[in-house]
């Protein structure tokens, strides 16, 4: 039987992925209440998005579409957040952002749709985002504390994913920007290998640079103009080595070339320099290999 989902991994080879193309919602959206730069020019947004998908599709993974109308949720785009994918199924989050509740229930009926179980549900006070989730192996997941993830939700993240023999490590994330803005945990690094990650500890808990370390993890430090304009450190693995970077960032992408990956890139400036989100918010994988 051919295995359809489980991607307890953030780099092995990328074979289905859900992705969800910008639509009217965004188009519409008052930046100052969604936190946006400017507003959206559909048509460009979508052809960024499309560029995406291309490289994942010519990369050989499997590209599902969520495409359920949900007109007043203009985030909804970033289908890395309201959903965790384990090898025993989805877990539903509870998005941080408050006008993002709602995506969460759509994103369980579209699992249910391609028969992909869902495991289980955040509730109650539990508040968790994607991105505030990282597999350091496959059966350790790190999570961000911060404006969009809290400790109620990491409490039912371990209930849930201790029987499955996964590991969750908490670690608190600084104020930066304010509640307003979106710093996630993988808004600091990506890993591009079981032993390398684009990365700017400066910004890092220390017990997660700590743990790092200790994994024998290098990390390629991504320059600050880089990471607070133009997202440098959201870059998407494909494989180990082979990974979906933003232009714009030419720095970051020399020493990912250095350390022996493929990069491709993709435009930055129509959606995810305007909206805070780059590939990595723009995908949730569902399957991927082993690593």
């Amino acid at each position: 039987m051919t295995k359809e989902f489980g991607a307890q991994s953030m780099v092995g080879r990328l074979r289905r992925v859900v992705v969800r193309r910008p639509d009217e919602a965004m188009a519409v959206a008052d930046p100052g209440a969604w936190h946006y730069a400017s507003r959206i020019d559909l048509a460009e947004a979508q052809a960024a998005h499309d560029a995406l998908v291309t490289i994942l599709s010519d990369e050989g993974a499997e590209i599902l579409y969520h495409d359920e109308p949900l007109p007043q949720l203009a985030d909804s785009v970033f289908v890395c957040d309201p959903a965790l994918m384990t090898d025993a199924g989805a877990l539903i989050l509870r998005l941080g952002k408050a006008l993002r509740r709602g995506e969460e229930e759509a994103f369980a009926r579209f699992f249910e749709r391609h028969g992909i179980p869902i495991l289980g549900r955040l509730h109650g006070d539990a508040r968790a985002e994607g991105g505030d989730t990282l597999w350091l192996d496959h059966d350790t997941l790190a999570v961000g504390i911060g404006f969009r993830t809290n400790y109620e939700a990491v409490d039912q993240l371990r209930e849930t994913l201790e029987p499955l023999g996964v590991r969750v490590l908490a670690h608190e994330l600084p104020y930066q920007a304010g509640p307003l803005a979106c710093l996630h945990l993988m808004s600091l690094i990506s890993p591009v290998d079981v032993d390398l990650a684009v990365a700017f500890p400066p910004l890092m808990p220390v017990p997660f640079w700590q743990e790092l370390q200790r994994r024998g993890i290098r990390l390629l430090e991504v320059p600050e103009g880089e990471f607070r304009k133009w997202q440098g450190t959201n870059v998407l693995a494909i494989a180990p080595r082979r990974v979906v970077a933003l232009e714009r960032n030419p720095v970051t992408k020399r020493l990912l070339e250095e350390a022996g990956c493929t990069v491709f890139t993709i435009p930055g400036d129509a959606l995810s320099f305007k909206t805070e989100g780059g590939p990595t918010c723009l995908t949730r994988p569902i399957l991927r290999d082993d690593t």
